[in-house]
């Protein structure tokens, strides 16, 4: 118990630094970020520990709003991304709305293999339907580069989703602007890439769907 409380105190004690250097480098940072909250752009992302969404795009707090699940699945029945949603794009007027999934995801592995990982297998199912919507492609994909696929993949339907949510169909419909985007982090580079799933209105949903899902299969098909 002692080991446990001294880590849980390293935590403590590495805040402290932070807010410190925080505050020593931006006098009042904290003053300022109390009294608003004006993000541009909604990150939906993995909840995996080695994807921490401000510091990949180097953004201070306050400057990303944020909501993380397991293989960054977007669902219409899931009210807590969609409350996240609703508040971001009524609320804070975010302008963009960026679906990021991961390479080597966890998820993602454990939903191609069908691999038993617990209560969790009941919430990658969405992740399953993604493969076997696209299952006689993968099935063509080298082994190796099958999991990266199915997260592009992923991706894609997960953006789709977003666009289709309420949430964004009623937003383009009084004419506000919100972005949807999907993008994707290599954990072996430290880099994101935009996978150009890239919707405005309603109208570029589809199009941009389709553009998508052939630069994907193309980029894999040239090994």
């Amino acid at each position: 118990m002692t080991d446990a409380n001294d880590q849980l105190q390293d935590l403590l004690n590495n805040n402290k630094r932070w807010a410190a250097e925080t505050e020593s480098r931006e006098p009042g940072f904290f003053s300022r970020l109390l009294k608003q909250q004006t993000p541009q752009y909604l990150w939906i992302g993995c909840a995996d520990s080695r994807v921490p969404a401000n510091e990949l795009v180097d953004l201070l707090p306050g400057e990303l709003f944020v909501h993380r699940n397991v293989a960054n699945v977007v669902v219409h029945s899931d009210l807590n991304c969609l409350s996240v949603m609703q508040f971001a794009v009524d609320h804070l007027k975010v302008r963009h709305i960026i679906v990021v999934g991961h390479s080597n995801c966890g998820g993602v592995k454990a939903a191609l293999y069908d691999t038993r990982v617990g209560l969790v297998e009941n919430w990658i199912r969405h992740v399953q339907d993604v493969r076997h919507m696209h299952r006689e492609w993968l099935d063509t994909v080298p082994e190796a580069r099958r999991v990266d696929a199915l997260c592009e993949l992923n991706v894609l339907e997960q953006a789709r989703n977003a666009c289709h949510t309420t949430v964004v169909r009623d937003a383009w419909a009084r004419g506000q602007e919100i972005v949807v985007h999907g993008w994707v982090y290599g954990l072996h580079n430290g880099l994101l890439e935009d996978l150009a799933v890239t919707a405005a209105s309603a109208a570029d949903v589809d199009p941009a769907y389709r553009q998508a899902l052939a630069a994907v299969k193309q980029r894999y098909a040239a090994g």
